[in-house]
């Protein structure tokens, strides 16, 4: 387990020092305050750590201070340390989901192996939260492909994330670039506050004062404080509202109609747009362009990444089964040839819709696939991923002309990785080698 935190809360200063350094010594990290009220300043919801407080202190006991905490976050432990007279209070506090309690004087192995068991079950607690809130995402699949240009973008994620930098990502719809601009801002400072979408291309006119820049409000750009604002598609945003981007983004603030003072923001801008030469050259305002274009980023179309089509398919298609809790059907040639020829105008976001058809059985899922292996009704979920993932790794292999190292590329496996999953699926190299047509 990582380095936890504990927030002693605790006003005699020679118990505060003692208990610290106990902490301290057990290997914890020790945020000591002298009262509730700093502690309830400085502890939020994703506090990683556990509360240790007295019960007994002016202005604001233990036992309020659990409550409170307790009300902005049930899965924050709360120990309470006790004197001999408080043990009722704070057994009605345990009974209201406070963690432990302690009296006075108190066992240090005790309180050692207390706050131990709290602080495993907070990692487990955040964890958790951290995985529901990426569950509930519709970006989960990343940036699959081994295209150069897929691989020179995820390469580039980390390093971008750091630069805070603007952003402009170009490139035709569905390609994945609302994907790329929150894999950077996860992967930034910032993933702890807010990504604020902004569809520009449908927001009215009369919505800019009212809604976008009011000084307060889910929908306003004042919500993406410390966070990013993504501004999807701004070069089909209404001349109005470029105008009213362009000094917030030269400024930093924003200026609530009435004669309201500016309010200062700290954001990161990152911004979409089509492919240059099908927008046009009169489709931003050059203020606005030039003040979003600190660094542009290309997605490129599906048609131009074909040999992605198959492992983008095989990944969607298993997102779609578990979303929907069915099983992935075979694929039947005529899946197979689809997958090959289709142009895919509507790039990633028409494949993912194509997969959830063909999991819901709606397109063609070929009989004679299904008469050669009678057991593929019953085949289990993971088994049929597998299954797709067995057969791009023979598709790969026999499309690659010279050695291994062309399939390890078209897949966008570490090497590593290749090869146990050629053991894992059983797949013989050489036999295919052999069976490999030269190119």
């Amino acid at each position: 387990m990582s380095v936890q935190r504990v927030a002693l809360v605790e006003d005699d200063a020679d118990m505060r020092a003692a208990t610290a350094q106990l902490l301290a010594l057990a290997g914890f990290t020790v945020d000591a305050f002298t009262a509730a009220q700093p502690a309830l300043d400085a502890i939020d919801a994703a506090y990683a750590g556990v509360v240790v407080t007295d019960v007994r202190m002016p202005h604001m006991s233990g036992i309020e201070l659990f409550h409170t905490l307790h009300a902005r976050d049930a899965t924050l432990p709360v120990i309470l340390v006790t004197g001999h007279g408080d043990v009722a209070m704070a057994v009605d506090a345990l009974k209201a989901g406070a963690w432990d309690f302690l009296t006075k004087p108190f066992d240090p192995a005790a309180l050692v192996a207390a706050v131990t068991r709290a602080a495993t079950a907070r990692a487990l607690a955040l964890d958790n939260r951290r995985l529901r809130a990426l569950a509930e995402t519709d970006d989960d699949a990343g940036l699959i492909g081994a295209d150069p240009a897929i691989r020179r973008l995820r390469e580039m994620i980390p390093v971008l994330a750091s630069a805070d930098l603007d952003l402009f990502i170009e490139g035709e719809s569905g390609t994945g670039k609302e994907l790329l601009a929150r894999l950077i801002h996860r992967a930034g400072k910032r993933a702890r506050h807010r990504f604020l979408a902004l569809a520009c291309a449908a927001l009215p006119d009369t919505l800019i004062d009212s809604e976008l820049f009011a000084a307060t409000g889910e929908a306003s750009v004042a919500a993406a404080n410390r966070g990013t604002l993504f501004l999807d598609d701004v070069d089909q945003a209404s001349r109005a509202l470029q105008a009213r981007l362009v000094p917030l983004i030269e400024e930093r603030a924003i200026r609530p109609s009435g004669g309201r003072p500016a309010i200062p923001l700290d954001l990161r801008v990152i911004a979409t747009g089509g492919e240059p030469a099908a927008r046009g050259a009169e489709a931003m305002l050059p203020a606005l362009f030039y003040r979003l274009a600190a660094v542009r980023l290309w997605m490129p179309p599906l048609r131009e990444r074909r040999e992605d089509v198959a492992a983008l398919f095989a990944h969607l298609a298993g997102l779609s089964a578990a979303r929907l809790r069915r099983a992935v059907p075979a694929m039947s040639a005529g899946v197979r040839d689809h997958l090959a020829a289709h142009d895919w105008p509507g790039n990633v976001r028409e494949l993912a819709n194509y997969a959830g058809r063909f999991v819901l059985g709606l397109e063609d899922a070929a009989p004679a696939d299904a008469a050669a292996d009678p057991q593929a009704a019953d085949t289990s979920l993971p088994d049929r991923v597998a299954a797709f993932e067995r057969d791009a790794i023979v598709q790969a292999v026999l499309a690659s002309p010279g050695d291994i190292g062309g399939a390890i590329t078209r897949l966008g496996l570490p090497r590593k990785t290749f090869y146990y999953k050629v053991q894992r699926h059983g797949i013989d190299l050489t036999a295919l080698r052999q069976r490999r047509e030269p190119r």
